[in-house]
């Protein structure tokens, strides 16, 4: 399998040149050359199958024919330490729970299959010119990747987040573990971390001078584990009896978890069609409507994960479509909710129902319950624990929420960071300093 740039300027690559590069030379992003659609056999038997066995077939469609067998079931096998469980909500509604990892949100899955794809790619050595893994996060990637490659020899782990556009909770989980991670408190925006982080990859003199490379979905060892969990949705939905056409909501902010999710349609995957939820930073929203894309700088909201203004993966959403608009409107919806749905949202739902949701949740929820059609049947991505915004949610439920265990231990960290501007050449000299 060989993997070639969204820009179509440079040579296709291997999966490993793909995974360790990050990016490709003309800073697009990398794209397998094709999709496999799976069997009907594999469709007609899902509903017995578990996470394991699921992730595996669907793993080995991209990268069996780089890595081996054995390795690749141990890589999935390493990676999913946890379940991701369909839980239901309402009439017709139900929650896909990514929130039972390590760091409680969605990205586990992303971020410790490409720690251990990385690893073993470059052999796990430790030498004078350890890889650099550049991350910005808006929220959850930060912990998410920091925890998955805390202490793998051979890697460096760089976080780039925006000062104060962060949970307590999610900052304590990438500022306080140092060992090969180190955190970066930009004074800026998310965007502006993302900006930087691309910078880096496109400047000539950092490239010859360090190994480089990205956890954000930007890599495609990221963003393609992310498929896995829609097609073990669907078989959940199916082991419980649901036979009519299924929707899937996503909660939308760099676009990777749709992307992922378009990848498994093209697979195969029964679903009817997608939305994508945004909040306020609605770049998506507004191109679906009016075919316009024009992104921005990012506006902060109560769903701080989804606050970006450029999502990454709209080149890769454009490509996959051949760049017609109409052809994605046929399989993806938009939906926008802002700060008071959010709150609306979270507070009815949990009244109604005692399903607590969290912000980003909230967006995916009222998607499918405004979106929904008569005889469909929705699920959408819980994409994080609700306690990793605990002031937000007590806010608006009036009640208290427990912490878990997990996240209580990351609490009692001591916060270590460096303050950093937003403009390059201060990133690019700290990088070079280190």
């Amino acid at each position: 399998m060989k993997y070639y740039s969204t820009n179509r300027r440079t040579p296709e690559v291997s999966l490993r040149e793909a995974v360790v590069a990050s990016m490709a030379p003309d800073n697009g992003l990398y794209m397998p050359e094709r999709i496999e659609r799976l069997p009907d056999a594999f469709f007609d038997g899902i509903a017995r199958l578990d996470l394991h066995r699921i992730a595996c077939r669907v793993a080995d469609a991209f990268f069996g024919e780089e890595i081996e067998p054995e390795t690749l079931r141990r890589i999935v096998r390493d990676t999913f330490c946890f379940d991701i469980p369909a839980v239901r909500v309402d009439d017709g509604i139900w929650a896909l729970e990514l929130f039972h990892g390590p760091t409680m949100a969605f990205k586990d899955v992303g971020a410790r299959f490409m720690a251990r794809i990385l690893s073993h790619f470059i052999g796990g050595r430790g030498d004078e010119h350890p890889v650099t893994v550049l991350v910005a996060t808006s929220g959850d990637t930060g912990g998410a990747v920091a925890n998955g490659f805390l202490g793998v020899e051979g890697i460096d782990v760089v976080v780039l987040y925006p000062k104060g556009r962060v949970s307590d909770i999610q900052e304590k989980q990438f500022t306080t573990l140092g060992r090969n991670v180190t955190a970066l408190e930009i004074e800026g925006t998310f965007d502006d971390c993302q900006r930087l982080v691309k910078s880096a990859f496109a400047d000539t003199e950092l490239k010859r001078r360090m190994r480089l490379t990205s956890a954000n979905s930007i890599n495609v060892a990221r963003f393609l584990p992310q498929t896995f969990y829609f097609f073990h949705a669907y078989a959940q939905l199916r082991a419980q009896g649901v036979t009519s056409p299924i929707v899937v909501s996503v909660p939308s902010g760099n676009f990777g978890n749709l992307t992922a999710g378009l990848f498994a349609r093209r697979m195969g995957l029964p679903v009817d069609r997608f939305i994508a939820a945004n909040n306020a930073n609605d770049t998506f929203y507004e191109y679906l409507r009016t075919g316009s894309y024009r992104p921005r700088p990012s506006v902060p909201t109560l769903a701080n994960a989804m606050d970006v203004g450029d999502p990454n993966n709209f080149a890769r959403i454009l490509d996959l479509y051949g760049r017609s608009l109409d052809a994605l409107r046929a399989d993806v919806a938009a939906f926008r909710c802002d700060d008071d749905q959010i709150r609306a949202t979270v507070a009815d739902t949990f009244a109604r129902t005692g399903y607590l949701l969290d912000p980003h949740g909230a967006c995916g929820y009222r998607a499918l319950r405004d979106g929904l059609r008569d005889g469909e049947t929705g699920i959408f991505l819980e994409t994080a624990h609700p306690a990793k915004f605990l002031d937000t949610v007590e806010s608006i439920t009036g009640r208290p929420v427990e912490i878990p265990q997990r996240l209580q231990e990351f609490v009692k960290g001591e916060k270590r960071t460096v303050a950093l501007g937003a403009e390059f050449e201060a990133f690019k000299e700290y990088l070079l300093s280190r």
